[in-house]
């Protein structure tokens, strides 16, 4: 498999400042895929400075010609997508069956999404005094840092770089130092389509150095960051020195409502995929299962059984339905949540441990676990990011409400009933940017897509997004030669 393993700067593949390399591990077996560039705050300069050169003819070329670059691109990805899922299930651990039917499309749908958007970003006339013509423009802000996590890099990508290139924005992205080959991937189907050098610069490396000078920088107009809501704190403190814009997509932790008149099996399945798809590496997976307690034997049964049946593997194998967490240190930290469940008293109804395949030893897989808790337990509160469901029983529309309500996150929820009155009261009362009702997880690029409270603040996609990488501009025209100036003469 051929891999891009240095920097991306100005246009060109160049090796770090100082040297410094990092191994990418596959978290199949934690074998070596590669050694890749590590970026650190001298490339981050580098990076910058290309961008802000490359930036006034990007934002003074043809909204269009924008437009037709990143369709372009969308085109490429499509021709290479076999290439570019086996490397994403390679680099992360998703299974291909996940990066061919969903991840590599989306990718391709988004590009092309903002590709015909870029041209029809309008600004606004508005209606003010006799004898002045008030107009608004959207201009783009400048230079943007775009940080973007390990577990849907791909898609992630297409998410903050379509809009943000459409708007004419040019953009230093930082990709986690443990995913970065897709992204390398995106860069070099960038060039060869015709990016002008130095409108995406692409430098992974770690949080704590690249991406902490990125956020920091002073060429630099926005961040936009995915991640942690404790990474995202730091993020704040460090945009701070040049008062930068900030589009926060934080963490999560999903309530998943299914009420006792529910279709039951549609329920079952949406669940299932709502915590245990791309291993609950989401952070709008529905972590938090909370059960009419009328249904809740009848659901559990279906539910345990659909979850057991789930098939760990190899990503690369065509019938892996899960395949293992994104490394080693992230596999530990989502086993000791099953530690803490125990400590708290929560009964362990499946899985818990590292599945007892031989052939899964060396990599980083958690067999899926379902547990039952308390909404106050840690388990039920703090985001596992893992293939861990919690499950709690409510009674009654006011007593979910709370229970959904009752952490500090606000990302995404979903709920599962067949009373249409219902869904639209719960819709209104129910604290998050997004709620899915019958179904889980649904995306598409025209779709705004964020959280409240401590899940960030701002959206990525659709014209939300669009506006965001863009400042109003309010320009005022006295139309009518007889209005005298401020202080007549």
């Amino acid at each position: 498999m051929d891999i891009q393993t240095k920097l991306f700067i100005d246009g060109e593949f160049v090796d770090a400042a100082d040297g410094a390399t990092m191994e990418v591990l596959n978290p199949h077996d934690n074998s070596v895929i590669g050694e890749v560039a590590e970026g650190g705050e001298a490339d981050i300069d580098a990076a910058v400075d290309a961008a802000t050169r490359a930036f006034p003819a990007w934002r003074d070329m043809a909204a269009a010609g924008r437009g037709n670059l990143l369709l372009k691109l969308a085109d490429a990805i499509e021709r290479a997508g076999d290439e570019m899922a086996r490397l994403e299930s390679t680099d992360t651990g998703h299974p291909m069956r996940d990066t061919t039917r969903l991840d590599v499309p989306r990718t391709v749908g988004c590009y092309r999404y903002f590709g015909g958007m870029a041209d029809k970003l309008q600004g606004d006339v508005i209606p003010v005094e006799e004898g002045f013509l008030n107009y608004v423009l959207r201009e783009p802000i400048g230079v943007v840092g775009q940080i973007v996590p390990w577990n849907f890099p791909l898609m992630f990508t297409s998410w903050k770089l379509g809009p943000a290139l459409a708007a004419g924005n040019t953009v230093v992205m930082k990709q986690s130092e443990l995913t970065p080959l897709s992204t390398l991937k995106i860069a070099e189907l960038a060039r060869d389509v015709g990016f002008p050098p130095g409108v995406l610069n692409v430098v992974q490396g770690y949080g704590a150095r690249a991406g902490q000078h990125l956020a920091a920088h002073p060429g630099v107009h926005k961040i936009s960051f995915t991640g942690s809501t404790v990474t995202g704190r730091k993020v704040i403190e460090a945009s701070a020195g040049n008062l930068k814009r900030l589009q926060l997509e934080l963490g999560g932790k999903g309530a998943n409502i299914v009420f006792d008149d529910a279709n039951i099996p549609a329920a079952i399945g949406g669940s299932a995929f709502a915590i245990f798809h791309n291993q609950g590496q989401a952070c709008i997976a529905g972590s938090r299962l909370l059960l009419h307690e009328k249904i809740k034997d009848q659901f559990l049964d279906g539910f345990l059984k659909l979850a057991a049946s789930i098939k760990l593997g190899n990503p690369l194998d065509g019938d892996t339905e899960m395949g293992p967490l994104t490394s080693t240190l992230h596999r530990d930290r989502v086993l000791s949540y099953c530690d803490i469940a125990r400590q708290e008293g929560a009964e362990i109804l499946l899985g818990g441990k590292a599945p007892d395949d031989p052939a899964l030893q060396a990599g980083c897989y958690v067999q899926p676990t379902v547990v039952t808790a308390q909404p106050q337990d840690r388990v039920c509160q703090e985001e596992v990011f893992g293939p861990f469901v919690s499950v709690s029983t409510f009674r009654d529309e006011d007593e979910v409400v709370e229970i959904a309500n009752g952490t500090s996150y606000g990302l995404g929820a979903g709920l599962w009933t067949q009373n249409l009155q219902r869904a639209h009261r719960m819709a209104g009362r129910i604290v998050t940017g997004m709620l899915w009702i019958n179904c889980y997880k649904r995306v598409n690029p025209g779709s705004p897509f964020g959280g409240v409270a401590g899940s960030g603040y701002g959206r990525e996609m659709g014209f939300e997004a669009m506006r965001a990488y863009t400042e109003p501009k309010s320009v005022w025209i006295n139309v009518d030669a007889k209005i005298p100036p401020f202080y007549p003469r």
